[in-house]
Formats: structure tokens, sequence, C-alpha cells
């Protein structure tokens, strides 16, 4: 019976495709593609954060054509799906433009300013939910419209920012799978790579290759949205006490 078991078409095929992730540098490979990942979102959410927060505070002033730029700014991220996004940034317009820039270069700042039309909503949302009470006695008090924004409305939403920003960099990591249609040698185009490369000897690496890859978003994404619905938590529980 166990003789039987061994040499079980079934079980060899399954063994050898799992072998597929420790042959050579494969695994090493796979986290440095992780790594490649993690890089483009960390320097995208460096670079969309600061001046999302910017345009967010903008948008709580009164100004109708500046909120109407911004609002449509805001839009245009959300309406053009992001793997058009990265095709018009790298194919495109560097042609048009008679320029050439690396793949890492345009997924960054792409998602840069993805980053910063979705920063820029979630940190009006939150201004604006400051109480009137609050601002009025700051008012009160004499402050200016740019104190009020530093001394009381940016301290009393921060708690409310932060859930929404954890949330949205778990999503802009997840958007790097994206990047192996650049050219950028991420996590998914090694996968790729070791699947072309192994699949005559591995038919059935695709499945290991690809739960891996799934491994690896999870335990990097799964801690981040925990801690987002643990911070939206204390927030309510804050604000109900």
């Amino acid at each position: 019976m166990v003789l039987s078991a061994m040499t079980d078409p079934l079980h060899v095929t399954f063994a050898s495709g799992m072998d597929v992730l420790f042959v050579g540098d494969n695994l090493t490979r796979l986290l440095s593609g992780l790594g490649t990942s993690v890089t483009v979102a960390g320097l995208a959410l460096l670079a969309g954060i600061p001046l999302g927060v910017v345009l967010g505070a903008l948008r709580t002033l009164r100004n109708p054509v500046l909120r109407a730029v911004l609002r449509l700014y805001l839009e245009f991220f959300r309406i053009v799906p992001t793997l058009v996004l990265l095709f018009l940034s790298y194919y495109i317009l560097p042609r048009e433009l008679g320029v050439q820039v690396d793949g890492v270069t345009v997924a960054v700042v792409a998602f840069g300013l993805w980053v910063s039309a979705e920063i820029s909503d979630i940190v009006r949302g939150a201004l604006i939910s400051v109480s009137e009470h609050q601002v009025d006695a700051g008012r009160a008090l004499g402050m200016s419209g740019l104190q009020l924004l530093w001394y009381v409305r940016i301290p009393q939403s921060v708690n409310l920012m932060i859930p929404a920003v954890i949330n949205l960099a778990a999503r802009v990591i997840m958007t790097t799978s994206l990047l192996l249609l650049i050219s950028v040698i991420d996590v998914v185009t090694v996968g790729q790579q070791i699947m072309e490369a192994n699949r005559m000897t591995h038919p059935d690496a695709a499945f290991w290759v690809y739960g891996f890859i799934f491994f690896l978003y999870f335990i990097i994404c799964w801690p981040l949205a925990m801690i987002a619905r643990a911070l939206e938590k204390r927030a309510k529980e804050r604000n109900n006490g």
C-alpha cells in the first residue's frame, strides 16, 4: 500500500510541481520580485500621500472653481482603470513625447497620482466630518483658516484617515500585480518566467507558483487589513464614548 501511494502518478506530479519553487534560485527570485512590488507600492504611497493631503485640504475651501478642478482630478483616476493608466503612461505618452522612461518610474508616478487622488477624498471626508461646534469655538478664539485646519480639523480627523489610508496601501500592493504588463520584473513576472521555463518538466507548476504568490500577497495585505479594522473599531468606540 505504501509503495502504491509513492508510485501513484498523481502524487508524483504534485510533488514535482511543488519542487519547482525550490529549483535553483526560483524561491529567491520570487522573493526579489515581491520586493520590487512592495518597493513600487511604498514609493507611490510616499509620493502620493503628502500630495493627497494637500489636495484634500484644498477641497475643503469654498472656491467653486478649485473644488471642481480637484473633483475632476479625483474622478479621472477613479474612472480610468489602472491597467489603462499604466498602458497610457508607459507605451503611449513616452512615444508621443519622444522620451524613454523605465517601467518602475512609470509605475511609481502613475500609482502615486492615483494614490494622491484617493487620499484627497479620504482627507476631505475626514476634515468635513469634524463637528462645526469645534470649528466655531476655534473661530471664537480668533483662529485663522489655516490655524483651524492645523489645530482643530486635522487632530480631530486623523483617527478617521489612518484606517482608510492603510486599506488603500493594501489595494496599491495588490494592484502591483499589473506591473507584469509594463515589463517590470515583479513577483508575477518572475512567476510567469518560472512556469515558462519549467512547463515541460513541471506541467502543473502554475498551481504551486500562483499559490505561493497568493500566499505572499496574503501575508502582506492581511495584517494591514486587520490593523485597519482594529483602528476603525477604536475610532468608533472613541466617537461613541
